[in-house]
């Protein structure tokens, strides 16, 4: 665990950096503040971080597009949750990267969801056009930005605020236009559907940008734009003074103590991912000491099912314990889902929607049982059910994969494609469809069993093949690969694990609204 941190920090560390100083130092003679300096004056000074999709593009493009050129993170402001998403200019100006797209749509969702108010600080170049294939077309290209944006303001009444504090060109004016309010500032905001060099091109005309789009002329003559700031600290004041005018959010419950100390977290997964621990261990140092309710204890032990409280919040908790455990119905592997497990579940997270508890998933899941018993005692359709029940839930669902998340049972254990509210991975997770050995078995077991049974040794070509596909697996298993391709939304020291899910639930929880969101944009 902490060779795992070690190596996270470091590369989150240079990804903070964006562009590097050097652009940064241009922002500053530009009169313009960097995106993390932004974000530091509009978030409240006690507010958490949750930073969303950092890693997101990080081992690609020869490292040339860190954070994929886009801030995005939820912070208070003025006691509000509130989704921010701030164009990074120090990284190719702000230009738009196939996963910047990504990142957008992916924390636009989070506002839909939890019905968050989101800011936009704008100050991007545009489409990274030698990239343009990759951004412009499709179902999920730019458009659904925009798409996103009308559902927001004309369906769902979700607050949008934008602010251009750099350049804002061709289609993603829309963004801001597509806001309830607009907010530019005085000498280094311009808003155009195109430059003046493309404008000379396209009609002949000789204009600046100052003319054609700057902050006086959209608010004064266009009327496009709403407010203007005299720089980027005072149109920052500004949005805060508009958020501060929303209705109150409810109140934080009170906190309590853990049973445990949370630093003895590094020490409680083993260094073998397949070694056993007890996930008790990890529930004392992350939930309120106190009152807990374990549901049904004795019956389906390998998946834990607890009402607890987080600082104060009631919660369900379902968890995978891992290691060789007793029942009355024989012995069981922690982590496989039996068909009594998945009975289970679904009948506490069907409880839990009753009782308007919301849930905290503890992945450590390796999968399905398997075999005649299995397939006997209806696996499949218990695995339906629990797979159901917890699509269906409307309560806010938050997942902490810990180490394993495989198969089927990642799925059943509210995987990313069933939109829970947040996902999260410690350093430790390994998602994906099976084990390395696992896949070396599946795809060249039948090689590998023939030349077992004819007594000959492996040849260097099926070894070379081999050692291939348990490569790939260990490359693919890498929470850092999962961090950047989307599939978790943050990487989450343990130590920081606690007040972040804390922060999370309160995000989830701030609205009492409880609708599945795709369903509801659908008029369902």
């Amino acid at each position: 665990m902490r060779l795992l941190l070690r190596q996270l920090r470091a590369l989150e560390e240079r990804l903070v950096q964006g562009g590097g100083q050097a652009k940064a130092d241009r922002q500053h003679r530009d009169g313009k503040l960097t995106a993390r300096e932004r974000v530091a004056r509009l978030a409240d000074p006690s507010s958490p971080l949750l930073e969303i999709g950092l890693l997101v593009a990080w081992d690609r493009y020869e490292g040339q597009a860190p954070a994929a050129g886009v801030v995005t993170l939820l912070a208070r402001v003025e006691g509000h949750p509130v989704v921010i998403v701030a164009n990074d200019a120090t990284v190719k100006a702000g230009a738009w990267w196939p996963e910047t797209i990504t990142k957008i749509l992916r924390v636009q969702e989070i506002a839909m969801r939890n019905r968050l108010p989101i800011v936009y600080l704008v100050d991007s170049a545009g489409v990274n056009l030698p990239l343009q294939d990759g951004i412009f077309p499709g179902q999920y290209g730019a458009a659904r930005i925009f798409y996103y944006n009308s559902l927001m303001r004309r369906v769902l009444k979700i607050p949008q605020i934008a602010a251009v504090m750099g350049p804002c060109i061709a289609g993603g004016a829309y963004l801001p236009a597509l806001s309830d309010f607009i907010y530019m500032v005085e000498r280094t905001s311009f808003m155009g559907l195109g430059g003046p060099n493309l404008v000379k091109g396209a009609t002949g005309q000789k204009t600046d940008s100052e003319t054609l789009g700057g902050a006086r002329m959209h608010t004064s003559l266009s009327g496009v734009a709403h407010f203007t700031a005299t720089d980027d600290p005072d149109c920052i004041r500004q949005i805060r003074e508009r958020i501060a005018g929303l209705p109150a959010p409810p109140a934080r419950p009170a906190g309590a103590n853990t049973a445990q100390p949370a630093e003895d977290l590094y020490d409680i997964l083993p260094p073998d991912h397949r070694q056993a621990y007890d996930i008790r261990e990890i529930l004392d140092r992350l939930l309120d000491a106190g009152a807990q309710t374990e549901f049904q204890a004795d019956f389906a032990p390998e998946m834990y099912c607890l009402e607890a409280r987080l600082h104060g919040r009631a919660i369900g908790v379902i968890g995978n314990r891992r290691g060789f455990l007793k029942s009355n119905a024989g012995p069981r592997i922690g982590g496989i889902v039996y068909t009594e497990t998945a009975r289970k579940v679904s009948y506490f997270v069907e409880y839990a929607e009753r009782r308007n508890l919301p849930l905290l998933y503890l992945q450590d899941v390796s999968g399905f049982m398997v075999g005649p018993d299995a397939e006997a005692a209806g696996i499949i359709r218990a695995g339906a059910e629990m797979v159901e029940s917890m699509a269906c839930a409307t309560v806010p669902k938050i997942i902490l994969t810990l180490n394993h998340a495989s198969g089927a049972g990642y799925y059943a254990m509210a995987a990313q494609g069933f939109d829970p509210n947040f996902t999260f991975a410690w350093p430790t997770a390994r998602i994906g469809v099976m084990e390395g050995d696992s896949a070396v078995q599946a795809v060249h077991g039948v090689e590998l069993d023939k030349l077992k049974a004819e007594g000959r040794p492996v040849p260097p070509e099926l070894q070379q093949r081999i050692d291939k596909t348990r490569a790939d697996y260990d490359r693919w298993l890498d929470a850092r690969y999962a961090a950047a391709r989307g599939h978790v939304d943050a990487l989450v020291d343990p130590l920081e694990t606690r007040l972040l899910l804390a922060f999370a639930f309160e995000c989830a929880c701030a609205s009492g609204h409880r609708a599945h969101t795709a369903l509801e944009v659908l008029g369902s």
